[in-house]
């Protein structure tokens, strides 16, 4: 039995191991080959890039060795899939080879694509990758006065990205003496400042503390680099000093040159997680088109289901457990204070008062994901 794992981020690292664990008697006697496959030799932990934008980390601490990550009887390979002829069973990498799987796990992730809306790139900072994060930092080091502006494109993984980032201004220019020079003010696609309502409803009085200004309803539309200013697809427009952006993802590239899925998003089975049409092929985190937050943790219980799942069918022949939408998220509200967010398909999230224990919860946990990745947590 040939297990082919496409991507080596949260969800296909946990999925591997979890199964070289699951199936180590049949992987001794052959029975079992895992694979993986990955564009990368290092592992980004990824919502640390918030923290680099804050000076609160250095990029090197976000990186591990890939293999250093993976179980033994893994066979790793940095070699990314260039095609996938999934009615064969088989993909074509990069380098021209056939690897050929009775079973293939597909965690290719997400990008940004800034490019999509005019001006945006050159216009605005973020924080996705490592450049656009240290850049960010020494842009808000810089800033002495005016107006912090804060745009949201859409669908973006990490849905609570955008409130942390806020809570995070907020304290940075707090700590620096300085937020009363500051306007930070907050735009959100849709008519509230949350996609998750309960969220919402729990920032809004938050953002009303802090003096945010906000504007909901406000699809961004263009950026005028020259005249700083962002208007939005609605008519209205904001005039900026610093124009941070949550850029609008996509699903990977090669997703869509393949035509797997509109957007690079994969038709995926809610409960099952198995690619529409195809009971052979396993999809999870920010791949999949589930109506559910895009995050490290989504992936890690998706990735937990599709391990069971697999060996069960190879060793009783069906899977055992369904996907139950389960996601947690927690929520930095600023720089010494966090709370969590945790719902599933059935049960909206139930938010706590922000505390900071829960701050180093969290804190910890940023050295834990090492351990989680492993399927050691």
């Amino acid at each position: 039995m040939r297990i082919l794992v496409v991507g080596g981020g949260t969800g296909g690292t946990i999925v591997a191991n979890n199964l070289a664990r699951r199936l180590s008697a049949e992987i001794r006697s052959r029975r079992v080959r895992i694979t993986m496959l990955s564009a990368s030799d290092k592992h980004m932990y990824q919502p640390g890039l918030l923290y680099v934008a804050f000076g609160q980390m250095t990029p090197d601490q976000l990186y591990r060795d890939q293999a250093s990550l993976l179980e033994g009887a893994i066979d790793f390979h940095v070699d990314p899939v260039e095609k996938f002829q999934l009615d064969q069973n088989k993909v074509v990498t990069k380098s021209g080879k056939v690897y050929e799987y009775d079973i293939l796990v597909m965690a290719t992730g997400s990008r940004i694509v800034p490019e999509q809306i005019p001006g945006l790139v050159e216009g605005a900072e973020t924080f996705y990758t490592e450049a656009t994060a240290v850049k960010l930092f020494k842009r808000l080091r810089e800033i002495q006065e005016g107006t912090v502006a804060v745009v949201v494109g859409v669908p973006h993984k990490c849905p609570i990205a955008p409130v942390e980032l806020i809570f995070g201004l907020h304290d940075y220019f707090k700590a620096r003496g300085i937020r009363d020079k500051i306007k930070i003010k907050y735009h959100y696609p849709i008519g509230r400042i949350h996609t998750i309502k309960e969220v919402a409803i729990w920032a809004k009085p938050e953002f009303d503390r802090m003096g945010i200004e906000y504007e909901t309803l406000f699809n961004v539309g263009e950026v005028d680099v020259e005249n700083k200013v962002v208007r939005s697809e609605e008519g209205t427009e904001t005039q900026y000093d610093l124009l941070i952006a949550i850029p609008p993802h996509h699903g990977m590239e090669v997703i869509e040159k393949n035509n797997l899925g509109e957007g690079g998003w994969i038709p995926t089975d809610r409960f099952k997680l198995t690619m529409n049409g195809h009971d052979n092929v396993f999809v999870l985190g920010d791949t999949t088109n589930l109506p559910v937050s895009k995050t490290g943790s989504a992936a890690h219980f998706q990735a937990e289901v599709i391990a069971e799942n697999i060996a069960s069918m190879i060793k009783i022949g069906t899977p055992v457990r369904d996907y139950d939408g389960k996601v947690y998220c927690f929520i930095e509200t600023g720089h010494d204070s966090a709370t969590y967010a945790m719902f599933n398909y059935q049960n909206p999230p139930d938010l706590k008062p922000p505390s900071k224990p829960m701050h180093w919860f969290k804190m910890s946990y940023n050295q834990m994901y090492w351990t989680s990745v492993r399927g050691l947590l």
